[in-house]
């Protein structure tokens, strides 16, 4: 009978701080809330700010420019942006394999440059026994791009009547466990779910997104309020901390035209994080049926924080297609996509490519400021759920303990018992960055080493209560994160030698990861032929 815990590891795409039902959110996420219940949440828990950064860091327990995703998967030059997960590194499948463990994933991989053949950056490559998935980092619900099967491309099973990505990467999480359970049940598992949902476009079935009609017609004003009572009477925040002001590039809901359409798009975004959540409803029943549930530690979170990119409508085909792969001209059945955030468009079905925009992203990231790409808290806070009934005794507590994605793979190394190495197939591993999060598991645990992070200049370091943060190209902020974590009162005028000595330990770091300055990382992105990002100007 195997004794060491499987490891189930959940990652969902583009989700604010707030949204799920748990952490104070209007979202119906029951199976979430249920692993809550019996389990930890962690409020203070950060991912990189952006989706490739994270994956890399959160697999391989290493800052991302470690391992080779300094910014997203293009070839932007030296060796920390080279786009590709580096050999410099080794994955959390890599690193529980000699301890035994059978490794699947499900669900969006990017953290490879190289879309269309198998390369040493590949999940199959990487540790993992069995793969399905996607290679790219975005794309249509209905017809995925690079959709892939092992190392071979399947982006034909996709037009098979009914599929949907999200139920795609839920099944197969199915039937992973329950091939695993029938041929290796001897064996502990680690089994890595990677959500794209609710990354735009904003697609879902029907029957999700009339579940939440009217749900969001009071607008984000109020129901930011409503979220931070929520949170604060749960005893995950503090009622000191004050709501961030609505960001000031957007009305009151009160002012706003096509309000309706706004709430349609926010109605869609919902039903993303629901048809997810009813995922993960059979996988955690698969386990129950199994017998594997009690040995199991189930870990969720968010690979960083809600996004307020808005999709234009003058966005080129030949961009979203040919260059970014990352949608398709046509649908299945031969209709042309409408692109853009266009209001006289419903969003949700397979011929339309919108996303929420930034007023709702400001409510997903309740009560932060900020989002994805930043460092400040709305970009890098991310609601983490711990669940595992033979390892963690207590039931629906909450930990402030502070935490990161290093600290993942340091984490699952605790909890199994597995050794990181410091060489892997005679290539050498830059030592483990991260710190176990298992002693907070009986309560809340004491200090811990400093947290760095670097995004396109965007910049932070959090050494015990106080966090110094840069909005690129802005200087540096101070914030007691104590006092005031939705960061309103800047008190670097105040503490200049605690800003220096910081900053100091910041820019140590910085050159020991390879983190560049963004003006170079970005002239180097641009000798590349890459002039932008993910319709991020540079």
């Amino acid at each position: 009978m195997n004794q060491r815990p499987n490891i189930l590891l959940i990652l969902n795409d583009d989700m604010g701080y707030s949204d799920i039902g748990c952490f104070g959110g209007e979202v119906d996420t029951p199976n979430l809330d249920r692993l809550a219940r019996g389990g930890l949440r962690f409020t203070q828990f950060y991912n990189t700010a952006r989706c490739s950064p994270s994956r890399a860091s959160l697999l391989t327990g290493l800052h991302p420019h470690q391992t080779g995703i300094g910014i997203l998967t293009y070839d932007s030059g030296p060796e920390g942006y080279a786009g590709n997960l580096n050999q410099r590194c080794a994955t959390i499948a890599e690193v529980l394999k000699p301890a035994g463990y059978r490794s699947y994933l499900s669900g969006k991989w990017h953290v490879s440059s190289n879309l269309k053949q198998p390369t040493d950056s590949w999940p199959m490559q990487r540790g993992f026994d069995d793969f399905y998935g996607t290679i790219i980092g975005a794309g249509s619900f209905y017809d995925p791009n690079t959709l892939t099967r092992r190392n071979e491309n399947v982006e034909h099973e996709a037009r098979e009547p009914g599929f949907f990505y999200t139920d795609a990467i839920s099944d197969e999480a199915v039937a992973f466990l329950r091939r695993h359970q029938a041929e290796h049940a001897d064996k502990p598992f680690f089994q890595y779910v990677a959500y794209t949902a609710p990354h735009w476009p904003l697609h879902a079935h029907p029957e999700d997104i009339a579940k939440y009609k009217g749900r969001f017609d009071e607008g984000w004003d109020r129901l930011r309020e409503q979220r931070l009572e929520r949170l604060v009477s749960s005893g995950i925040l503090d009622a000191q901390w004050k709501l961030t002001p609505r960001d000031p590039n957007q009305p009151p809901w009160t002012d706003v035209q096509h309000k309706r359409w706004l709430a349609n798009c926010m109605e869609v975004y919902a039903a993303q994080i629901d048809r997810m959540d009813q995922g993960i409803g059979r996988i955690l029943s698969t386990l129950e049926q199994s017998g594997q549930l009690e040995n199991t530690l189930v870990i969720f979170l968010s690979d960083n924080g809600a996004c307020a990119e808005d999709i234009p409508e003058d966005v080129t085909i030949d961009e979203v297609v040919n260059k970014l792969m990352i949608a398709r001209s046509h649908t299945r059945d031969g209709r042309e996509v409408r692109f853009g955030n266009n209001p006289d468009v419903e969003p949700g079905p397979e011929d339309t490519y919108q996303s929420y925009g930034q007023a709702w992203a400001n409510l997903s990231n309740t009560p932060f400021r900020l989002y994805k790409h930043w460092i400040h808290e709305g970009g890098i806070s991310t609601p983490l759920i711990f669940h595992w009934p033979r390892g963690i005794a207590q039931r629906g507590e909450i930990r402030h303990t502070p935490g990161y994605l290093p600290d993942i793979m340091a984490t699952i190394l605790d909890v199994s018992g597995a050794p990181y190495p410091q060489q892997l197939d005679g290539r050498a591993i830059l030592p483990l960055e991260g710190h176990s999060l298992k002693q907070a598991f009986a309560a809340d645990a004491g200090e811990r080493p400093p947290m760095f992070w670097e995004h396109e200049g965007n910049a932070a370091v959090r050494i015990g209560q106080w966090k110094l943060v840069r909005e690129y190209p802005k200087g540096w902020e101070l914030y007691d994160m104590e006092a005031d974590r939705t960061e309103l009162r800047n008190l670097a005028s105040e503490h200049p030698d605690r800003v220096a000595d910081m900053k100091r330990q910041y820019d140590a770091w910085a050159a020991r990861c390879g983190v560049l300055p963004r003006d170079k990382v970005v002239a180097l992105m641009r000798s590349q032929g890459v002039t932008r990002a993910f319709w991020e100007d540079e």
